[in-house]
This record gives structure tokens, C-alpha cells and sequence, in this order.
């Protein structure tokens, strides 16, 4: 079980927040609060895995509290819930793994839950590590006790989220997540076919099956942004492969 906490200053909020958690068999509910200093007493008192939280809340707000918990890779999973969407950057910074916009659904949730699900299965181990083929066709990662190979080609694309890695690849069936750094797989991945779009995307060029606006459209149906950063240099690639007459 997920020990957790719900934090919403609004007692309509915070009464929807408790009653989705509820409903997720394999999250525990060990204390709902009407702040963030009334939720560090429950932490400093008792072991908590994730927090659910509102952001702007009167005295410590959630962004705050988020970051005075020092040792991310240790420390409780946040995910933030809140009717602003502008502190969605911000709430990314505080590596939060999720990020609710009110009125969110039950399903919304339901994912946001399930990436903490995702993390905490690998929190068991202690470190991952990547381990390339001579070949450079496959690669090794530690996933939740287990040595996973992984055939390059077969990847579709690489998700970060907070100090975790979500990869996506087409002969598995649900994505393979690692304790890992972009920077680090990057080292490991051939720069002809993988290429970094955003900040939190790495996708394999071979996969691409359009292109609309600011969004890459991969096999699968995944659809992906290209952040600003990145645009230039993707927008190269394609121009150098578009045929003209």
C-alpha cells in the first residue's frame, strides 16, 4: 500500500481529493489536511509515500512545502492539484510527477495515481544503471529488481519524470521505468536515429509518423510537444528529409 496524504485549504476539495483516493485499492489514506504545515507534522511524525496537494494555500503554499523536502529521490511523490495553470511550470520545478487542473475527473486522477504506482515499484532499488550492448543494438537497465534488455529500435519514445524515465517501446506492453537521467541514456543512444525534442521527451526518429503544429505524432498515436528549446534543431532534421521538387 501507498501511504498518502490530501492537502486542500477548500473543504469541497479537499473532500473530493479524500474520496478519489478511496477509490484507489492500492493507496492508503493516513491524514487529510487543511494545509501544508499541518501536513509536515504527519510527515515528521510517520512515513508517507505520496502527497496530493493543493498549491495555492494561506501560509505555506504547496509549492513551498514541495521544495523544503530536501531529498526528492527519498522523500514523499507529489502531485499537485489546483485551479491555476500557470503554476504548472513551477510545480514541475518542485519535481512533482503530476499536475491536476480543476475540476479534474476521476480517470485524470486515476493516471496521476498510477504514475506514483509506476515510481514507487522501483523505489526498492536503491540505484538503476544503463549498459550498452557491444553491438549497440540493445540496452540493459535495472527496472524493479529485474535486468530488462531493451532493443533500441524497438523504442518509441523516452518520458522524464522527476528523477525517473519512463521508456516506451513497441514490443512491451506497459513502459519500462528507471531511476535514471535523460543526460545518462542519451550517452547510450545513437544520435542518428534519437533525437531530444523537449525537455522531457527523447524520441526515436524512425518512429515519426507526422508532424501537426508544435506536436509530434509517433507510432502508436503518442502525441508529443516540441519545446522551444528544441524546435531549431528538430525542425532542421525535418526540413532535411522533406522532399521538394
Amino acid at each position: 500500500m501507498i501511504k498518502c496524504i490530501a492537502i486542500d485549504d477548500e473543504p469541497l476539495a479537499l473532500k473530493k481529493l479524500v474520496t478519489y483516493i478511496k477509490k484507489i485499492p492500492y493507496l492508503e489514506l493516513v491524514a487529510e489536511c487543511r494545509s501544508a504545515i499541518e501536513a509536515q507534522q504527519v510527515v515528521d511524525q510517520q512515513q508517507v509515500d505520496a502527497i496530493f496537494l493543493d498549491i495555492n494555500m494561506p501560509g505555506l503554499n504547496g509549492l513551498d512545502f514541495a521544495k523544503s523536502m530536501q531529498d526528492h529521490s527519498k522523500g514523499p511523490i507529489m502531485v499537485f492539484t489546483t485551479a491555476y495553470s500557470e503554476y504548472a511550470i513551477e510545480g514541475y520545478k518542485a519535481n512533482a510527477v503530476g499536475y491536476l487542473l480543476k475540476p479534474y475527473s476521476f480517470d485524470e486522477f486515476e493516471t496521476a495515481a498510477q504514475k506514483v504506482k509506476d515510481i514507487m515499484e522501483i523505489r526498492h532499488q536503491s540505484s538503476a544503471e544503463v549498459s550498452a550492448d557491444p553491438n549497440d543494438n540493445v540496452i540493459y537497465v535495472k527496472s524493479d529488481y529485474r535486468i530488462v534488455r531493451i532493443d533500441i529500435s524497438s523504442i518509441r519514445y523516452i518520458e522524464a519524470m522527476s528523477e525517473y524515465l519512463r521508456i516506451s517501446c513497441d514490443d512491451k506492453e506497459k513502459p519500462v521505468i528507471v531511476l535514471l537521467s535523460m543526460k545518462k541514456i542519451e550517452e547510450h543512444l545513437p544520435t542518428n536515429t534519437f533525437m531530444r525534442i523537449h525537455r522531457s521527451y527523447i524520441i526515436n526518429l524512425d518512429k515519426i509518423r507526422e508532424v501537426k503544429k508544435n506536436h509530434v505524432i509517433l507510432e502508436g498515436d503518442a502525441s508529443l510537444p516540441i519545446g522551444d528549446n528544441y524546435k531549431d534543431t528538430f525542425m532542421n532534421y525535418l526540413n532535411s528529409k522533406i522532399l521538394t521538387k
